[in-house]
């Protein structure tokens, strides 16, 4: 009975979250230059400077905001590299 309790519980939430984390390590880690994106906060903006484990986006006309790369939550749109 216990093992069937930890093996729904597995497969219900711990290995769809293991999943989502990856996908999102994924993505992260293939952010490029002119890529569009939101943050955690809800920042959008276009990646004009890549670093190990910052990013310098460009939010407006002339603002640019330096984040973690761990805290972008999705990319919207490829960038300019990536057509190429």
């Amino acid at each position: 009975m216990l093992v069937s309790f930890v093996a729904i519980f597995y497969f219900l939430l711990i290995r769809p979250q293991r999943q989502q984390q990856k996908r999102h390590e994924a993505m992260v880690s293939n952010l490029r230059r002119g890529d569009e994106i939101t943050t955690v906060g809800g920042i959008v903006g276009q990646i004009i400077h890549v670093k190990d484990d910052r990013l310098t986006i460009k939010t407006g006309d002339e603002t640019r905001v330096v984040i973690e790369r761990d805290k972008v939550a999705r990319k919207l749109s490829v960038g300019d590299e990536d057509k190429k």
